[in-house]
């Protein structure tokens, strides 16, 4: 929690979560009362398990909770193996079809199968799979696709939409509640960001199992980013989510990052610094703009929730310093204020100003961090 945390003042903005079930994967649990978790999925050959292993660290050093792995044959889950051993966060195998790679993925050490069981052929099969996930403590995700749904779905209904979504989701839930097994999640994707939100909320009326959020295929960074921000925002807003994962034609890494801001403009998840900016104008006392890039880059090591303003004159600098840890506010003359826990503190020269600021959130983050540690071994 940091210094600023004036939510016990602002009752509209409470979000008030879909009271789902709580499974497990891996060690992290996903729905309930747990945090929303975010994921991304590798994009790297798995058969080639070094390089796997080298992007699985580079997602763990952004922050995710859970990453996706697809395992399209027979080589990448002799990998798997490798891979998870390696890896910190629990992995998901990605699995289509073919019922023998679910089932060696789970032997390999998958935390999660992402399978629709109605597409892997005979009732056997099914059942073989589903032993095979309980064998081995291993959760399920059905994962619905608009692009992808069943010919006789898209027969009935005449295109993809909501409801025929929302059948496949729920007939593939059916097969696994039949043979007792209920540690599972559900997605619904589609790239249309309508038909997305009208599916999920369908969705989340019907079943109460933990929902796995995305807009699927959302497009490249920019665009990606907006269209997931806007679906995946309103469903959260709604109460509605309880893991994600951003969908872009981007570097895997930039999947988390996004995803993370969104749960922090929601309030629903802090990590790192979240900076807020103004966009500039013939007012700033300072480059607004490349003040803001260098700092995101230098402070992207820290994972410690914190607030700082980056505001570049005194129009709305000193009221939006009162709401972050830190602040630094424009003024004239080649310098300006640097506030503390939203008070004038000091001032600090804009030539040095980026050196200043990093070493007062990297302090700070030391000291919360200490005081964290301090808690934990009083506790024990």
């Amino acid at each position: 929690m940091t210094q600023h945390d004036h939510t016990h003042l602002r009752p509209w903005r409470t979000i008030e979560r879909r009271v789902s079930r709580k499974i497990r994967v891996g060690s992290v649990e996903v729905g309930g009362d747990a945090p929303i978790t975010v994921q991304s999925m590798t994009n790297t050959l798995t058969a080639d398990a070094a390089a796997t292993i080298d992007q699985i660290r580079q997602l763990e050093e952004a922050g995710a909770d859970i990453v996706r792995v697809s395992c399209p044959d027979e080589e990448s889950t002799a990998a798997f193996s490798t891979i998870a051993k390696a890896a910190k966060v629990p992995l998901v195998a990605d699995i289509h079809f073919h019922y023998r790679r679910g089932i060696e993925a789970a032997k390999a050490g998958a935390a999660c199968l992402r399978i629709n069981p109605g597409n892997i052929g005979s009732p056997a099969r099914v059942r073989e799979v589903i032993q095979a996930a309980k064998d081995h403590g291993c959760s399920i995700r059905i994962g619905v696709n608009a692009g992808s749904l069943e010919r006789e779905l898209l027969e009935r209904y005449g295109e993809p939409c909501p409801q025929a979504m929302v059948e496949s989701a729920l007939s593939h839930a059916r097969i696994l509640q039949d043979h007792d097994f209920h540690e599972f999640k559900i997605s619904v994707k589609a790239s249309d960001v309508f038909m997305t939100v009208a599916a999920y909320q369908m969705l989340a009326e019907a079943i109460d199992c933990p929902l796995h959020l995305g807009v699927t295929e959302a497009g490249a960074l920019r665009t990606g980013t907006v269209k997931s921000a806007i679906g995946m925002g309103s469903l959260l807003w709604a109460g509605i989510g309880d893991t994600i994962r951003v969908s872009l034609a981007a570097d895997p890494v930039e999947e988390i990052k996004v995803g993370f801001d969104i749960l922090k403009s929601l309030g629903l998840r802090h990590r790192g610094v979240n900076i807020i900016a103004c966009p500039s104008c013939a007012r700033q006392g300072f480059n607004v703009i490349k003040t803001v890039e260098a700092l995101e880059e230098r402070l992207a090591h820290i994972s410690t929730p914190m607030s700082l303003s980056i505001i570049g004159c005194v129009v709305n600098g000193p009221g939006e310093a009162l709401m972050t840890d830190l602040g630094f506010t424009g003024g004239g003359k080649g310098s300006g204020m640097v506030y503390m826990a939203g008070k004038p503190d000091h001032k600090m020269d804009n030539e040095h100003m980026v050196d200043h600021i990093v070493e007062l959130v990297e302090a700070r983050a030391a000291e919360l961090a200490a005081a964290q540690a301090a808690e934990l071994a009083a506790a024990e």
